[in-house]
């Protein structure tokens, strides 16, 4: 999907408003085909995002899990390492 948008199911501290505004902002962005609607379009983008946001807090506060809490440092530096090992971001010789 958008690799902007995270996964904020099970983490210690729990994911807050921002970052799920930020889920729905790029899910609607992604849908939508836009990242700045036109003014003819801005109340339906901005509902839009406010529903997704919604929907998506309701699914959080929902789910239940068993596992451990996954912590945000150890799951971002995994991320880093998966990136440097797929070639994703290219070092640069000689600095």
């Amino acid at each position: 999907m958008c690799r902007s948008i995270h996964t904020l199911h099970n983490f210690e501290p729990a994911a807050t408003s921002d970052e799920v505004h930020a889920a729905a902002l790029q899910y609607v962005r992604k849908i939508a085909g836009t990242t700045r609607p036109s003014r003819a379009n801005q109340d339906v983008f901005d509902r839009a995002v406010a529903a997704i946001e919604a929907v998506t807090q309701e699914l959080l506060d929902g789910l239940v899990t068993t596992a451990p809490a996954n912590d945000r440092e150890t799951e971002a530096a995994k991320a880093r390492e998966r990136a440097v090992r797929s070639g994703r971001y290219a070092t640069v010789a000689g600095g």
